[in-house]
């Protein structure tokens, strides 16, 4: 679970510093914010099942209800980004948000 959230975090950094060289402070701020829009939620809801792990108190339901959250948590973090941050670069934003999105399948791809 952790290593999944980790390689969402590299891969969000990289789109971040390939942003910054595409469309400036800007476009890397963005792809930064996306990515911590995919990376947060993930985070918290790996947290939140390696606590329900270790107590034993881990169900079909819990999951679900933590999936659940997780993509609001995610949808509610664009709407903030889209709202707060004026100067959004929505392709760099985009970019970030697929490559932390797709980071794991690079990983397999990579290994493969």
């Amino acid at each position: 679970m952790f290593r999944a959230v980790l390689h969402q975090s590299v891969a969000t950094l990289l789109a971040a510093g390939l942003a910054w060289i595409w469309a400036g402070q800007h476009g890397a701020v963005s792809a930064g914010l996306g990515g911590a829009a995919i990376v947060i939620p993930n985070l918290l809801f790996a947290l939140s099942l390696w606590a329900a792990a270790r107590s034993g108190r881990t169900s079909v339901a819990g999951f679900f209800v933590g999936e659940f959250i997780k993509v609001a948590a995610t949808l509610a973090l664009l709407v903030i980004v889209a709202g707060a941050y004026r100067d959004l670069h929505w392709l760099a934003l985009l970019a970030g948000m697929f490559v932390a999105l797709k980071a794991n399948l690079f990983v397999i791809l990579i290994k493969a």
